[in-house]
């Protein structure tokens, strides 16, 4: 157990070999790359490029087409058109349940390597090293665009997804992370964790308190750092505080004279810091996703592409998810346990989740078959 700043956590040994390994090539080359791209403001050519470079990267990791998501959008005073990017891993036990891991990258004033390429670079590597590993609950890595001009890509994707889904997403806790860079020639031993302290609403304020406090603890399971504790404010995960979500995040605790300049390179940054930083924030999501705690099988979980059929017990509906299955038809079977073939139904133009109605069927157990060109995958299922 751990102990340090007052609580306590389970380590978990598996959580630590997947953070270590969390790449420091990874997070400088990142850096470096992201800063190439220049000021990224809306209507910029620049904005396009690094939301382009973003999609490159998980598509590089591994994601699919299905599990990645363009949320376009438009605010006041411009009609320049802006994406905020969403990469959906689906949870194995709890799939229509959610940790959100966000963080911005548009910026101002300059580059942004900081303020948020150093937040970006972070949730890159959890998204990687992640990818092949199941979580009980589904993750959703988001990128958002429109925060240096008032949280407008967050501020949207609340209001039209968010709330626009029916029955409204099922979040259990929004981690943020915004300039976790540090700053060059200081000792940056330590990363502020950020809870909910704001009366507008209040009543998330002590989930969000619970959850912080176990982030806090991460950083000390998964990483060199101390945590230091503050208040949350101004930033992504604020969008969803007001929509009554918890929240909790990263913020550096040595803070950057250079935001919203041109000086806001990695120059006046300490890379080593971001990369614990992103121990520290691979350790958590791992936590607050409930991720296997052992190797053992994921090889399975690989090989069948993630998929997943739930709820087990079904009652009238049976949710479809594709995982990293990249396919737009298939089709999906029940057969019962004397052979017979219950339910055939082709999908085309499949989502990423498809739900299947399964009223009539007697209750009992049933080998679901998920048949495409190239791939079969059968998993049991109960119907009550």
């Amino acid at each position: 157990m751990f102990a340090k700043n007052g609580y306590s956590q389970e380590y978990i040994p598996y959580y630590a070999s997947v953070v270590e390994q969390c790449s420091q090539s990874n997070i400088t080359n990142n850096l470096t790359a992201y800063e190439s791209l220049g000021l990224k403001r809306r209507g910029t050519t620049s904005l396009q490029n690094t939301f382009d470079w973003l999609k490159n990267k998980y598509l590089s990791f591994g994601y699919t087409a299905s599990q990645i998501q363009e949320d376009a959008y438009t605010y006041t005073g411009s009609t320049a058109v802006c994406k905020n990017l969403i990469v959906t891993k689906v949870g194995t036990l709890y799939p229509n349940k959610y940790v959100i891991v966000c963080g911005h990258y548009d910026s101002i004033g300059g580059t942004g390597t900081n303020d948020n390429g150093s937040g970006l670079v972070s949730i890159l590597e959890i998204a990687r090293l992640l990818r092949n590993i199941p979580t009980e609950y589904s993750i959703k890595f988001i990128n958002f665009s429109g925060e240096e001009d008032g949280l407008w890509g967050s501020r949207h994707y609340v209001s039209a997804v968010v709330n626009g889904t029916s029955p409204k997403m099922d979040i259990r806790l929004v981690i943020n992370l915004d300039e976790v860079g540090g700053v060059a020639g200081l000792e940056n031993d330590t990363i502020t964790c950020e809870r909910d302290q704001n009366n507008n609403p209040s009543t998330n304020n002590a989930q969000s308190a619970v959850m912080t406090n176990q982030l806090m603890a991460c950083v000390g399971l998964y990483s060199p750092l101390n945590a230091n504790l503050s208040y949350a404010y101004a930033s992504d995960y604020m969008s969803f505080q007001s929509n009554n979500e918890v929240i909790t995040g990263f913020f550096e605790t040595n803070e950057t004279e250079h935001r919203h300049t041109n000086s806001d390179l990695l120059i006046n940054m300490d890379p080593v810091y971001n990369y614990n930083v992103a121990k520290a924030a691979i350790g958590a999501t791992m936590h607050f996703a409930v991720a296997a705690t052992s190797s053992l099988g994921n090889d399975d979980f690989i090989n069948e592409n993630q998929v997943n059929f739930f709820p087990s017990p079904a009652t009238d509906v049976l949710n479809i998810s594709l995982g990293s299955l990249n396919e737009t038809s298939y089709m999906i079977s029940l057969v019962d346990l004397q052979g017979k073939i219950v339910l055939n139904k082709q999908i085309e133009n499949a989502d990423l989740m498809e739900t299947l109605s399964i009223q009539g069927l007697p209750k009992g157990m049933y080998l679901a078959v998920l048949q495409t060109a190239t791939k079969r995958i059968t998993k049991k299922i109960i119907v009550e």
